[in-house]
């Protein structure tokens, strides 16, 4: 088998099959690896032809499948989007990976400030939206739950403290599996301003008060979840705070959640 490189695109081929797609006009998909055995291909600079792009699939995925490629992945531009439904028509085996990804991942966010009480929203739209239940605030981890208690409540601006814990949850919409971090963030402002395009109401409720809400005392994973929130502001349970750091293999910005050491 003979690879050739053009910086770091792969033509993945062999010289024969090569030869006669290019014999008749056309070529063998430029694609590179990925970490994973795959091949993972931009036809951004190929002509706009259905017919000739479904003919130079074919021949590239008979090439990559007698390669041993695991999978292949197709990257298609706004402008070529007739060329979706070529690629959807192609023959495939049983897939070995998820159609997209297999889990959610969300934080609800425990804002509390120093006189105990807890900042609570009324949702506009959601599952609770004609409840009237006050709820913690949900988002991403660390910075995007601070953005999210920020633009929920305008001038509420928030320290992030750490994870208190999170709930593994399973059949969640389109069959993904459900991550629910919850955090501490202590608030270093106390003037609500509501985003009324999500939220109805906003307030500082204090923390028992919140807690004790019917809906929270009717579902043990609600009451257990606040339970240790209201345990941690007291100072009687600990969790994890984030470490800063760069992923060794991609050089993307992360962060590592344990609990702290301490000196023996």
């Amino acid at each position: 088998m003979k690879e050739s490189f053009d910086d770091e695109t792969r033509v993945i081929g062999s010289s024969r099959s090569a030869q006669e797609l290019l014999s008749t006009g056309l070529g063998v998909l430029k694609a590179h690896e990925d970490r994973y055995n795959g091949v993972i291909v931009d036809i951004e600079n190929m002509q706009n032809d259905a017919s000739r792009f479904a003919a130079s699939l074919k021949a590239s995925l008979s090439q990559w499948a007698r390669q041993g490629k695991k999978g292949v992945w197709i990257k298609v531009p706004k402008d070529q989007a007739k060329l979706v439904p070529v690629a959807i028509e192609i023959p495939q085996t049983s897939p070995t990976i998820p159609d997209n990804a297999s889990h959610q991942v969300g934080i609800a966010a425990f804002v509390f400030n120093e006189e105990g009480q807890a900042l609570v929203v009324q949702e506009k739209c959601g599952p609770y939206k004609h409840s009237r239940l006050w709820k913690m605030q949900g988002e991403g981890i660390k910075e995007g739950a601070i953005r999210e208690v920020h633009e929920e409540t305008r001038n509420i601006d928030a320290e992030f403290v750490e994870v208190v814990g999170f709930r593994d949850g399973h059949n969640a919409p389109f069959g993904k599996s459900d991550f629910l971090f919850v955090c501490m963030l202590r608030s270093v402002s106390s003037n609500i301003v509501v985003q009324d395009t999500e939220i109805s109401a906003a307030k500082w409720m204090a923390i028992e008060e919140f807690a004790s809400q019917p809906k929270n005392q009717q579902s043990k994973l609600l009451k257990d979840m606040i339970g240790i929130c209201c345990a941690n502001v007291k100072g009687r349970s600990k969790g994890f705070s984030g470490i800063a750091g760069i992923s060794s293999n991609s050089r993307r910005s992360s962060a590592f959640y344990c609990s702290a050491l301490h000196s023996q």
